[in-house]
């Protein structure tokens, strides 16, 4: 633009200057050719002023404005902004500061590290890639006080942020064990870095522990084999259980820690070997431990067959043992059922010989009698009727088995059972006749 309104102010003196060549005797069209040619030299005046007076604050960045007379201000947000002659110097709001590897493109970069060397607390060194993003101070004064320190961007990142991260990188590295980083404490480690570059690095206290190793109990003479030295980093507390900082260059200056990623940690050839060696004997031992596993699995299932198969031939062998008890037994009760039935049997047969022999007696007994007294039919039924009240009698005596087995004899109608029961009835009535 200004360029442009250099170029029109010439224009309007070129035009007033030929103004006699070009123009005619005519007055009045002299007088408008005098006002067009001021009229040009003024717009071209305006367009040279225009940029001193105004200027546009492109996004992302923030402008450190200092005026004629002195005076200072910044300008923090995008748009149109008064400058009123005043000299601007652009800052970017976000600074990059990052380890890059040859042959990466690194032009968007303002801070371009090499690897950070760092040396763990079990004496492990390596080299840390690192990629850190700060945003400038966001209020005023901060901001003018930096930029009047700093002057350009490039002097801030190459004297302060650079530095405070290497030196934080490299004494966070401190607190840390090589071991416990490959086990697991990666993110506790950029999370230390991040924490320290925002709110200042921690105030530690190293101690030192002499560990005596000795040589076996079995060893004869027992003596001590190596001292080991381990150092463990407490961070110091102040009274209020609060962590002592120590400040840095980035804090003090309020510039925002925006982002912090730990790209890679590059541990020492001779650590990898160890971590090889390490790996290749612990691969050996879950081996040996998953062989003593499934030897020990084999076992119990060998185990638990033959206690299976055991316990079948015990259920079995108890099967065939209670079918023999239970045949035994059967026998046991059908020779014993044989045995009370034959007692039965034998006793019916014992009484019914008697009721035989009794009947009979009685009948001969009875015939002799009437044959010898020449009974009357009253005399001969008074007999009867003694005979039969006597019969009754002996009946109610007699003790019967629990068990009888009867049958009928095809005579007359008359079971065995009646006829032992009248024979022995006969036959104790006689008795009774007999003793009087």
């Amino acid at each position: 633009m200004i360029v442009l309104g250099v170029i029109i102010v010439l224009a309007g003196l070129a035009m007033l200057l030929l103004k006699p060549l070009l123009v005619s005797k005519a007055q009045a069209f002299s007088k408008l050719t005098s006002r067009f040619s001021l009229g040009v030299i003024g717009s071209g005046v305006i367009m040279i002023i225009l940029p001193f007076m105004f200027f546009w604050a492109e996004p992302g960045y923030q402008y450190f404005v200092v005026y004629p007379n002195g005076g200072k201000d910044a300008v923090m947000t995008e748009g149109i902004k008064w400058r009123g002659f005043a000299k601007i110097i652009p800052w970017q709001k976000y600074i990059d500061v990052k380890v890059v590897s040859k042959g990466e493109n690194n032009d968007d970069i303002e801070g371009v590290m090499n690897p950070i060397p760092i040396r763990f607390i079990d004496q492990v060194t390596a080299s840390a890639k690192l990629s850190t993003r700060f945003q400038l101070p966001t209020d005023k004064e901060s901001f003018i006080e930096m930029a009047i320190e700093f002057r350009s961007l490039q002097n801030l990142a190459q004297n302060t942020l650079i530095p405070t991260v290497r030196e934080v990188v490299s004494n966070t590295g401190y607190m840390f064990a090589a071991q416990d980083y490959i086990s697991g404490s990666a993110s506790d480690f950029r999370v230390a870095i991040e924490d320290q570059l925002k709110d200042g690095a921690y105030s530690v206290e190293k101690l030192e522990y002499r560990d005596t190793i000795i040589s076996s109990i079995e060893d004869s003479s027992r003596e001590i084999k190596e001292i080991q030295t381990r150092y463990e980093v407490k961070k110091r507390k102040d009274k209020n259980g609060k962590f002592i900082r120590i400040p840095h260059d980035i804090n003090e200056n309020n510039i925002i820690v925006a982002q912090v990623i730990v790209d890679d940690v590059i541990l020492e050839a001779v650590f990898k070997k160890r971590l090889e060696a390490q790996r290749d004997e612990s691969a050996k031992r879950q081996l040996e431990q998953q062989k003593i596993k499934t030897a020990k699995d084999a076992q119990a299932r060998i185990v638990a067959e033959g206690e299976r198969d055991k316990a079948a031939e015990r259920v079995a062998q108890e099967k065939e043992q209670v079918k023999a008890l239970i045949s035994i037994e059967t026998k046991l009760k059908q020779e014993e059922t044989n045995k009370r039935l034959a007692a039965i049997a034998l006793e019916t047969e014992k009484l019914k010989s008697a009721a035989k022999k009794v009947a009979a007696d009685a009948e001969s007994y009875q015939n002799a009698k009437l044959v010898s007294a020449g009974l009357t039919p009253q005399e001969r039924a008074q007999i009867e009727k003694e005979i039969a009240i006597g019969v009754a009698k002996e009946i109610a005596k007699i003790k019967f088995p629990d068990v009888m087995i009867t049958g009928n004899d095809g005579k007359n109608g008359k079971t065995p059972l009646e006829s032992l029961i009248g024979a022995a009835m006969a036959n104790q009535l006689m008795d009774t006749k007999l003793k009087k």
